[in-house]
């Protein structure tokens, strides 16, 4: 497995879970003097994304992209797939779509969190899920015609009302149309929402293509009360070898996160 640590480019996302705030210069410059492979970046939209100027960082510091989010697109315009209004929906998914185009030419997948949406209202919860599994029908196969996997993440019941475990998650998936979904396991969201997390890893085995490694507490690992230890070995078990991001608060402070989350992965990969 691999490591990557998470950089925010959005600054209307000001105190969420994301490690690096000052920009990419700064995040791949310190995400590679403490041994990350790779950063995940969550950009307000893909005009933001210069490939040239990542590219030129990724080079100087050898460091990879894991994945890019698309969170923007509810942070700043309050988008998703399953909004009542279909010219709403009809933007989400075309700022997807773009954020999975500039993903694929840095060689990451493009993930899928709040940009899902919830049903409310007007909107029941049959309705929001043929919408939304539209969508994903495009755009996973968007994703693969660039080479990609498009990632979908299960978030907590708090963040929405759509799918919150990995079972739910893998059993809607498999009754889509395309083939090219990935689940991301992000170990905050299981830790609010699964009764056996290393079992829930274990049944969604190789559908599942990112993980967010985060503690209870959405803090870096090993200061929290998840057992890490136990997801870390059915990951292992499932063959797993993607990347473990750490997309979590940057507390105490952003340098302090990272140097524990790289020291708690180098004690499970050693």
């Amino acid at each position: 497995m691999r490591s990557a640590i998470t950089v925010s480019l959005v600054p209307q996302a000001a105190g969420g879970p994301f490690v690096f705030w000052n920009g990419l210069a700064d995040a791949c410059e310190q995400a590679s003097s403490l041994g990350f492979d790779a950063i995940e970046i969550f950009p307000p939209n893909a005009d933001a994304l210069d490939l040239a100027t990542i590219r030129d960082l990724l080079t100087q510091h050898k460091l990879a992209v894991a994945a890019i989010g698309t969170g923007g697109g509810w942070v700043v315009n309050k988008w998703t797939l399953t909004h009542p209004d279909a010219a709403v929906r009809a933007a989400a998914r075309a700022f997807i779509k773009s954020i999975i185009d500039r993903a694929a030419a840095l060689g990451a997948p493009a993930i899928l969190g709040s940009m899902q949406g919830r049903w409310e209202g007007a909107v029941s919860r049959e309705q929001a899920l043929v919408w939304l599994g539209e969508a994903l029908d495009d755009l996973g196969d968007h994703a693969a015609s660039l080479g990609q996997i498009f990632l979908y993440e299960p978030l907590n019941r708090y963040e929405t009302n759509l799918f919150n475990r990995l079972g739910d998650t893998a059993t809607w998936l498999s009754g889509l149309r395309t083939n090219n979904l990935c689940i991301l396991a992000d170990l905050f969201h299981m830790n609010l929402e699964e009764a056996d997390i290393p079992a829930a890893i274990r049944d969604a085995g190789a559908l599942i293509g990112h993980v967010h490694f985060a503690d209870s507490n959405r803090r870096a690992v090993g200061l929290g009360h998840t057992d890490i230890r136990a997801a870390y070995a059915a990951l292992d078990k499932i063959g797993y070898r993607g990347f473990l991001s750490a997309e979590i608060l940057p507390l105490p402070d952003a340098q302090t996160a990272a140097r524990q989350t790289m020291q708690s992965f180098q004690n499970f990969t050693r």
